[in-house]
């Protein structure tokens, strides 16, 4: 199956994260926010040991890409990325990010999901500094910077963390998307936007609202 790209880098893009939906009607909130007119869902992987929380995993994957044509924006947050990236694709994930901290060289793996069709990604914690990975940044599509800690939804804004996007996006220029994921709502989204993400992970924001379209739009009016 030929995989989806990401959205042209710059272009400001809400990518509603499953993990604060209802799980039992999972179907039905991709279908809502494909009414909202978003490109990208992304789905958050945890293997309850890199992080404390377990969520799902390829079989879900691979049933809700008979319902969606979104890019399908896979987090992984696991132990062993290098194990998994391929599964992962194969169920239908479009892109792939995984943990700076979990791996020695992520090259070998960007350059595998990219062979697989997939795009992929780097993601670094609140607590990793942007040195680790600096020189990696051109080979990736997308940096995900995490602006709370990863494993749980619902978690406050760390502004410290977030001041790494600016450097980020001085290092990749224009043709890198940059991420950000914790804490984003219609207050935090204008200081992120500034510094240079174009891409907006939002959950409990988003599923905590009756009405998901509209809290949908308030982020993308508070990016304006």
């Amino acid at each position: 199956m030929e995989k989806l790209r990401l959205p042209k880098p710059g272009t400001i893009q809400v990518a509603p994260s499953l993990l604060s939906a209802d799980f039992a009607r999972l179907t039905d909130e991709i279908k809502v926010i494909e009414d909202a007119d978003v490109k990208m869902v992304h789905l958050d992987v945890m293997d309850g040991h890199f992080v404390p929380n377990i969520t799902i995993g390829p079989p879900v994957i691979e049933k809700l890409r008979k319902y969606s044509k979104l890019v399908f924006d896979t987090h992984l947050m696991i132990t062993d990325p290098e194990k998994y990236a391929e599964t992962f694709i194969k169920a239908g994930a479009d892109h792939i990010t995984f943990h700076i901290e979990v791996v020695d060289n992520p090259i070998p793996l960007i350059e595998k999901i990219h062979s697989l069709g997939a795009t992929a990604g780097l993601c670094l914690n609140p607590e990793t500094k942007l040195e680790a990975i600096a020189q990696y940044i051109k080979y990736c599509d997308m940096i995900l910077v995490m602006t709370v800690h990863p494993g749980f939804g619902a978690q406050d804004f760390m502004p410290e963390p977030a001041k790494k996007i600016e450097r980020i996006r001085d290092i990749a220029g224009a043709d890198v998307r940059i991420e950000v994921d914790g804490g984003i709502n219609p207050q935090t989204t204008p200081g992120v936007v500034s510094l240079g993400a174009d891409t907006l992970v939002a959950g409990s924001s988003i599923f905590g609202w009756k009405d998901r379209i509209a809290a949908i739009n308030n982020i993308r009016k508070a990016a304006e």
